[in-house]
C-alpha cells in the first residue's frame, strides 16, 4: 500500500491516486512490488530532528528514506521536508512540483536499491529520477 501523510505542517498532495498509480509504474519498471511505502511530508524542523536522531546528522535535508524492503517487496517510509523542496525549486529553478517529483522518485529509487553517494551513483540517479519524473502527474 502505498499512503501519504502530513506531520507539522499544511500540505495537500494533489492527484494521490494518480501519484500512487505513477509510483507504482516506477517499481514495476524496476521490476519491484510494492509492500507498504508511507510518504510523510513534514517541515525543516521535524526532518532536521529525523536526521539528527536517526543518522547523526546535523545539517538540513529534503528527504530521508528508511528502507524495510524484504527481496523484491519494497516497504519504507520516505520523509520529505516540503520547505526544503520549495527552496530548492528556487534553487534550481524549477517549479514545486517538478522538484517535489524529483524527490519523491529519489526515495523510490533509494528503496529499490540505487545508492547516490559516488559521482557515478549520482549519475544514474539523476537519470532514472529525469526519466520518471517525465510522466509525474502533479507536473
Amino acid at each position: 500500500m502505498i499512503s501519504f501523510t502530513t506531520i507539522e505542517l499544511k500540505f495537500a498532495l494533489k492527484n494521490k491516486s494518480l501519484v500512487r498509480n505513477w509510483i507504482k509504474s516506477i517499481l514495476t519498471s524496476e521490476e519491484k512490488k510494492p509492500g507498504d511505502v508511507v510518504f510523510v511530508f513534514c517541515n525543516d524542523e521535524y526532518l532536521g530532528g529525523m536526521n539528527q536522531k536517526f543518522l547523526n546528522h546535523d545539517t538540513l535535508t529534503d528527504i530521508i528514506t528508511f528502507d524495510y524492503s524484504e527481496n523484491e517487496i519494497l516497504s519504507g517510509d520516505i520523509c520529505i521536508s516540503i520547505e526544503r523542496v520549495h527552496e530548492n525549486s528556487i534553487n534550481f529553478n524549477t517549479t514545486f512540483n517538478e522538484e517535489l517529483g524529483r524527490v519523491m522518485a529519489h526515495g523510490i529509487l533509494h528503496l529499490a536499491g540505487y545508492k547516490d553517494k559516488s559521482a557515478k551513483d549520482k549519475s544514474l540517479m539523476r537519470q532514472k529520477e529525469n526519466s520518471y519524473l517525465s510522466s509525474y502527474p502533479n507536473l
